[in-house]
C-alpha cells in the first residue's frame, strides 16, 4: 500500500550538519532505507529558513538548501525521483520514492515575485505563506497580531494559482487562513491537526476544517506530540484520534498525513522514524477498511496534487 508524506525537515537537518548522509544517517528520522523500508512512495521535503537567517541572506540560503536538495539528496540516489506533475506521480516505479520540493514560509522571497517564481522553476510544488510569525505576505499562527494577507500576499497566492501550485496554509494565521480560502485556488494544510482535541494555536478548528473539505482541499495529520496531546509525549492512538475527528467533520476523502519528521525532538512513542509507517498501516487496518487506509495513505494526498 502506497503511503504519501507532505512534510519534513530533513534538509534543514542537512543544512545544520552537510556531513549527513540521507542513505543512511542514524541521525534523520527519515532516510532513504527508512523511506524503503516502510513503503512510502512520495515523500515532500521542506525548505526552511530559521529564523536566526539575516533578511538579506534567506534567498541564498534557500538556494543552497535547493542544491542540497539536488545534490546530496537527489544525485547520489538514483532511487528518487523528483516529482512536480500528476504525471511524476503516475509514472512512479516500483523499488523508486518520488520527491517533492516545498517551500515552508515565504520569508525567503522578501517582497519580490521573481524570487517566488525562481523556487518554482527550480521545482518547488507546494508553497507556505508563513512559518510561525509575520513576514512580507502575512501573519504567521504565533504573530499576536493576526492578520491576514498582505497586498503582496494576495500577489503570492496569484502567482500560485497561476502556476498551479500547492497553497499550504500550515502556520498561518487564522485570518490568513480564511482570505487564503478566498484567494487561492489549490489550498491545504500539509501538516496540521484539529484545534478541538488538541487546543494549540497552529491547529485548524472544525470551521477551518471544513472549508478545506468545501474548497476540496487536503489536511496531513502531523506527528508532532505537542499538536497531538498538548505534551511532550504522544502515541499513535493520539494521531487516529485526529483523524478520525476529521473524518467525523465529512473529510474521509480530505485526510492524509504530514509527518513533520526531523522538525522537532520530541516524537510519538512507536512512530520515532518513518519506518514507524509501518506499525501506523498496522493500526489503521484495525479500524478501517482496506479503501479507506489507501486514502489516509496515499490517494487523498496524490489525487489533489495540483500539477
Amino acid at each position: 500500500m502506497k503511503i504519501f508524506d507532505a512534510h519534513c525537515d530533513v534538509l534543514y537537518k542537512m543544512l545544520l550538519n552537510n556531513h549527513l548522509r540521507f542513505y543512511n544517517s542514524k541521525d534523520l528520522n527519515v532516510n532513504l532505507k527508512g523511506l524503503m523500508q516502510a513503503g512510502v512512495t512520495v515523500q515532500c521535503f521542506s525548505i526552511y529558513i530559521p529564523e536566526s537567517t539575516h533578511p538579506e541572506m534567506r534567498f541564498n540560503v534557500a538556494l543552497y538548501m535547493v542544491e542540497l536538495f539536488y545534490e546530496k539528496v537527489l544525485k547520489p540516489n538514483p532511487q528518487l525521483r523528483l516529482i512536480t506533475s500528476q504525471e511524476g506521480l503516475n509514472h512512479i516505479s516500483e523499488g523508486e520514492v518520488g520527491a517533492i520540493l516545498t517551500l515552508e514560509g515565504c520569508d525567503a522571497i522578501g517582497r519580490d515575485l521573481l524570487k517566488l517564481k525562481t523556487l518554482l522553476r527550480l521545482g518547488v510544488s507546494s508553497v507556505g505563506l508563513t512559518w510561525n510569525h509575520a513576514n512580507a505576505v502575512a501573519d504567521g499562527a504565533l504573530e499576536e497580531r493576526g492578520g491576514g494577507l498582505t497586498q503582496f500576499g494576495k500577489q503570492v497566492v496569484n502567482t500560485l494559482n497561476e502556476s498551479n501550485t500547492w497553497c499550504d496554509v500550515s502556520h498561518l494565521s487564522e485570518r490568513g487562513f480564511w482570505d487564503v480560502i478566498e484567494w487561492g485556488d489549490y489550498p491545504y494544510a500539509s501538516h496540521s491537526n484539529c484545534y478541538s482535541l488538541c487546543p494549540h494555536t497552529r491547529n485548524l478548528n472544525d470551521e477551518q476544517i471544513y472549508a478545506l473539505i468545501e474548497r476540496n482541499g487536503v489536511m496531513g495529520i502531523n506527528f508532532v506530540p505537542q499538536f497531538l496531546s498538548g505534551k511532550e509525549n504522544a502515541t499513535i492512538t493520539d494521531i487516529l484520534r485526529h483523524l478520525e475527528h476529521v473524518c467525523a467533520l465529512g473529510g474521509e476523502d480530505h485526510v492524509g498525513f504530514g509527518s513533520d519528521f526531523d522538525g522537532n525532538d520530541e516524537l510519538v512513542t512507536g512512530l520515532e522514524s518513518v519506518e514507524g509507517y509501518i506499525t501506523l498501516k498496522e493500526e489503521l487496518t484495525k479500524y478501517y477498511s482496506d479503501i479507506q487506509v489507501e486514502k489516509f495513505l496515499y490517494k487523498n494526498l496524490a489525487s489533489r496534487f495540483p500539477r
